[in-house]
């Protein structure tokens, strides 16, 4: 026995606060749930850690439980502080080397439209992950420089997606409301938090006494880079603990890290580099092709998001502002059809292999694996078959590959450089 009750192993404690969570929460999976147990876990040992994973508690409306959920975590977590009306002075004054661990509720006025003020926090959120991120003030009153530490564990709950630099770094549970069938028991802070605090006092008594063991423990993971940093100490504390532990909380990290990936979506950047390839293939996969037709191929596509870039949709100005990030630039090239501002396909090869390389195409039933290298074709976007307006079709280098092969890029003359002499053909060239 201990003070605070009868002494229990590291997995039956992770048990008990299971077996306490879902009495008051509905969690829309079992792998959440565990991600849950651990994260709460985790927060008793915050001084081993080299990361401070955040929980990110977020639901589609209200109603789902996020906050309630938000309190079953106060109840069991090291030293909760919650944020809800403090200032961002006084959080940053409250992180130590031993930091509480911060709860913020309605999370989502910190970060939507209407946070203006909030920069201080949202700094503190974003830097607070990993350790050595200080934030840097200059005390006028004691004339010198401070450094604040911003190391701590965080929970967040709000309505929507919270920022991707905080999502990023983030143990995501997606609430929902119940459905039918789906029963909770009435959470009452003054009859059920004292209980609580007993196993949050139990499980900072058994992971402080191995501090040295969890701070140099270096566990296997299932994921690599930050999404292995994010969820290492949970990880840690799960072998620690032992039983089916270690397995239930990789089982966690596969099953949310692939459903975070799922649901992220693809950025705007990398959505523009799978599109031109599309484009490029439309095109008949040209060494070059003009900037014009990649625009026409782009904003044409009614269910891309390029046509909304502005009254005229995406510009050629625009395009190169986000290719740029690649080391993608256009040049002035010499067509069959004239000279005009376009983008050679050599330069893109090395961006679509490492951002958005193609998957490789499955057997046939009863076929021999075709091995690597072998791509499923990208469906291109659609592509208006005349002018707008015109009733004519586009006068472009695309409209004269069927008929007058394009010279490779070698060739001295087609597909050469600016400044040899031919004239553009009237209304083939575009602005960058």
């Amino acid at each position: 026995m201990t003070a605070s009750g009868p002494r229990l192993t590291g997995a039956q404690l992770l048990d008990a606060i299971r077996e306490a969570l879902t009495r008051y929460v509905v969690l829309p999976s079992t792998e959440a749930t565990d991600a849950v147990v651990l994260w709460i876990a985790a927060t008793h040992a915050q001084p081993a850690w080299a990361h401070a994973p955040r929980l990110v508690i977020r639901a589609p409306e209200k109603r789902c439980g996020k906050s309630r959920l938000l309190d079953v975590v106060e109840a069991t977590a090291h030293d909760p502080l919650i944020t809800v009306n403090a200032t961002p002075a006084a959080v940053y004054r409250s992180i130590t080397s031993d930091p509480p661990t911060l709860l913020v509720d309605e999370a989502d006025t910190i970060f939507g439209p209407k946070a203006d003020g909030n920069e201080d926090l949202r700094g503190l959120l974003n830097a607070g992950h990993q350790r050595n991120r200080p934030a840097v003030r200059y005390d006028a009153t004691a004339g010198r420089v401070e450094h604040i530490p911003t190391f701590a564990m965080a929970a967040l709950a709000g309505i929507g997606a919270m920022p991707d630099t905080i999502e990023d770094r983030a143990v995501v549970v997606r609430m929902r409301r119940r459905g039918p069938g789906e029963a909770v028991a009435p959470y009452r802070h003054r009859r059920d938090r004292p209980a609580f605090r007993l196993l949050a006092a139990q499980l900072d008594e058994w992971l402080r006494s191995q501090m040295t063991e969890l701070q140099e423990a270096e566990p296997p993971m299932p994921v690599e880079d930050r999404a292995a940093d994010t969820w290492e100490p949970l990880v840690i504390v799960a072998d620690m603990a032992g039983g089916d532990w270690p397995g239930r909380a990789r089982q966690a990290v596969v099953a949310l890290t692939a459903e975070a990936d799922e649901k992220a979506g693809v950025s705007t950047r990398i959505r523009l580099l799978t599109d031109v390839r599309a484009a490029f293939t439309l095109l008949g996969d040209p060494p070059a092709a003009m900037t014009s037709d990649l625009l026409q191929a782009l904003n044409s596509d009614p269910e891309a998001p390029w046509a909304t870039f502005g009254p005229t949709g995406l510009t050629g100005k625009r395009l190169g502002d986000l290719l740029r990030e690649f080391d993608i630039s256009s040049d002035t090239i010499r067509f069959p059809v004239g000279q005009a501002k376009g983008y050679r396909r050599a330069r893109f090869i090395d961006a679509w292999n490492r951002y958005c390389p193609l998957p490789e195409m499955p057997p046939a039933d009863g076929a021999e694996d075709a091995g690597p290298g072998v791509p499923v074709p990208a469906v291109p976007p659609s592509f208006p078959q005349v002018i707008p307006g015109t009733g004519t079709t586009p006068v472009t280098d695309r409209s004269v590959t069927g008929d007058l092969p394009v010279p490779p890029l070698s060739s001295g003359n087609d597909l050469g450089t600016a400044g040899t002499g031919t004239p553009r053909a009237a209304g083939t060239g575009g602005a960058e």
